[in-house]
């Protein structure tokens, strides 16, 4: 396939961007010791662009012959044509970047091919059985396994020859509670770029079941959080949540240009000093993070993207035609879910770089506050970076130590008023959104993480 997309690439006299995606989908649902999805799907095509007079056109095709890839570029150069004459703006050039050329593989030691499907299916009903079996207090269960296997060749007349490998498993449980007809649910989930044993190497399946029933349960006897703003220890998966959805929306270089809060800010401090934001195609600090992408959809080779440095808004993030746009060089963020799909700017790893504190003493250094961890429950954010999530597990703390248990909390605020509000940065970290989809007009896989940090929100709650 590389050398049919390199031959045919070399005949187009304008530019072109051949984009092949073969994909192997699975996934297994359980609800109630029922089964309710067991599917495997595939899917197969090329992707076309063409830039003719500074404007894109986009064909896909599902015919992956010779006749049928060039057909389909002759539609793009077509639609590029048309909408020229329409378009203001135009590229003139795209900036320098490099290119990716060569093999590239997500690396695991235990491919998905390896288990079949009739093991994953054991594993999804022996989950779900446990969660049920688990509790006299526990009414309902759910369990899903899902799976992606990516192939893609990514070619373009300007030197792009790059062959992918990827797998992107993820495992989800949840577990609802009820006593005297009021409810509570746990929830918990992994999801990696990597093989089978990678997706269970933090925490097992068993391990996972018994967290949610656990927090489910607990959360029946425990009292609704009452309306402040107040002092926070935010667990690593909400500083992802934080990063990914209230931040790193907003310097997407697509939604910058469309008026998000960030637009003519870089260089601003907008954030504590202790605050370094990253956005990386390569894992960071650990492995296996459920985003990562070593080579973009328009075939720049990723790396390590630093968006706010020591408080310091430096960068947004870039495909190759918003870099033209504000003259830096792309970021590798261009990222297209399925062949039919035209690349759009995505994150992909979204973090908060790991700080000197210990996280006992970042705890022990609140008198009265809260120990957050987790989404639970969604959220929402804006390109204001104002935001409201719901937290999936929350304690009081009360002089430096972490207290009882408070549900129905969620936290709201404005993104970088909490980040200029960090006093304190740990040592740890770890990757914590990995199961599910980011939306953007189409799905992506993306994670998100850092270390514990202390901070200001608004806690939502409720009066008994």
């Amino acid at each position: 396939m590389l050398q049919l997309l390199r031959e045919i690439a070399n005949r187009s006299s304008e530019w072109v961007e051949l984009r092949y995606h073969a994909r192997r989908s699975k996934r297994i649902s359980v609800r109630n010791g029922k089964l309710e999805e067991s599917s495997t799907l595939r899917l197969a095509g090329v992707g076309v662009r063409a830039l003719i007079d500074g404007v894109f056109g986009f064909a896909s095709t599902a015919d992956i012959s010779e006749s049928g890839i060039a057909r389909a570029v002759n539609e793009a150069q077509s639609a590029a044509r048309a909408s020229a004459t329409a378009k203001r703006e135009k590229i003139a050039s795209f900036p320098h970047v490099a290119l990716a050329s060569g093999e590239f593989a997500v690396k695991t030691d235990d491919p998905l091919d390896g288990h079949p499907l009739t093991e994953k299916l054991e594993l999804v009903m022996r989950i779900d059985q446990r969660i049920r079996s688990a509790a006299k207090k526990i009414v309902s269960s759910s369990v899903a396994y899902s799976e992606l296997q990516d192939e893609k060749v990514i070619v373009t007349s300007d030197g792009a020859a790059a062959h992918i490998i990827d797998s992107k498993p993820d495992f989800r449980v949840l577990a609802v509670a009820q006593k005297d007809g009021d409810q509570a649910m746990g929830m918990d989930s992994a999801g990696v770029s990597g093989g089978y044993a990678d997706l269970f190497a933090g925490r097992t399946p068993e391990e996972m079941a018994d967290n949610a029933v656990r927090l489910a349960v607990d959360q029946l006897q425990a009292n609704y959080a009452a309306g402040e703003r107040a002092t926070v220890v935010l667990d690593p998966g909400l500083v992802g949540v934080l990063s990914h959805e209230a931040i790193g929306h907003t310097v997407e270089a697509d939604l910058v240009r469309g008026g998000a809060i960030t637009s003519g800010k870089i260089g601003t401090q907008v954030g504590s000093d202790l605050v370094t934001l990253c956005d990386s195609g390569p894992s960071q600090y650990q492995p296996h993070a459920a985003g990562e992408l070593l080579v973009d959809d328009e075939g720049v080779k990723t790396g390590r993207t630093v968006i706010i440095d020591h408080g310091v808004l430096r960068s947004y993030l870039h495909n190759r035609e918003s870099a033209a746009y504000f003259g830096v060089e792309p970021t590798g963020n261009a990222r297209a879910f399925e062949y039919s799909d035209e690349p759009l700017i995505r994150m992909r790893n979204t973090y908060i770089e790991p700080g000197t504190s210990n996280r006992e003493e970042i705890i022990a250094g609140v008198k009265h506050g809260y120990y957050l961890q987790g989404l639970g429950g969604g959220g929402q954010a804006d390109s204001n970076a104002e935001f409201m999530f719901g937290v999936r597990e929350a304690h009081e703390i009360v002089d430096g130590k972490i207290g009882k248990m408070v549900r129905g909390v969620t936290i709201s605020g404005n993104a970088f008023e909490v980040l200029k509000s960090v006093d304190a940065v740990a040592d740890d970290f770890s990757w914590g959104l990995g199961a599910g989809h980011c939306g953007k007009g189409q799905l992506a896989k993306v994670d998100a993480g850092g270390p514990h940090l202390r901070c200001i929100v608004t806690i939502g709650g409720r009066q008994e």
